[in-house]
């Protein structure tokens, strides 16, 4: 789809310069690094926030056991000649235990963040493409490049436009 989506740009761009000077004057294009523009965007930082706070306490659970399970495994290590078999064995169990259970609890940690942050992740996308589309109808853009660029001027990257569009949208109110 990228690619389609570049083939046609290089296509529409090359045949422009086959049209005249007198007809492409009028042509208003500009450029966009969508990825600055969503990663420090307030709403990203906003995004961050939330994430942290959604997360944390999990993060903190996680931390505890491994703090637990490296308790139990210094008391193995300090009574493993000393106490009686049996409670060697449990204990060799508890920390068997104690591991699977992080690792798996880490592996859905890790899983449940990743899902969160690229459904974030989208709808920072969808509200950065509204303000771009926004700014492209005020504007009166012909083209607004994202994507494929080699080289943009300073002087058709609105960016930094973007940006300060995005710092006056609410994350919520522009979903």
């Amino acid at each position: 789809m990228k690619k389609v989506l570049l083939v046609t740009i290089v296509v529409l761009l090359s045949g422009l310069n086959n049209i005249g000077s007198a007809q492409t004057e009028g042509l208003k294009i500009a450029y966009v690094n969508m990825a600055k523009a969503i990663e420090t965007s307030p709403q990203a930082e906003t995004v961050l926030k939330q994430l942290k706070s959604e997360f944390d306490p999990k993060d903190q659970k996680l931390t505890a056991q491994r703090e637990e399970l490296r308790k139990i495994e210094e008391e193995l290590e300090k009574t493993a000649l000393v106490i009686k078999e049996s409670d060697r064995q449990e204990l060799e169990k508890k920390v068997r235990d104690l591991r699977r259970l992080i690792k798996r609890d880490t592996q859905e940690f890790r899983e449940e963040l990743n899902v969160r942050q690229n459904e974030e992740l989208r709808k920072l996308e969808r509200i950065v493409l509204k303000v771009v589309a926004k700014i492209a109808e005020e504007d009166k853009y012909d083209l607004i490049i994202h994507q494929g660029a080699i080289y943009a001027s300073n002087r058709i990257d609105i960016t930094d436009k973007v940006l300060a569009e995005l710092a006056k949208t609410d994350l919520d109110a522009s979903q």
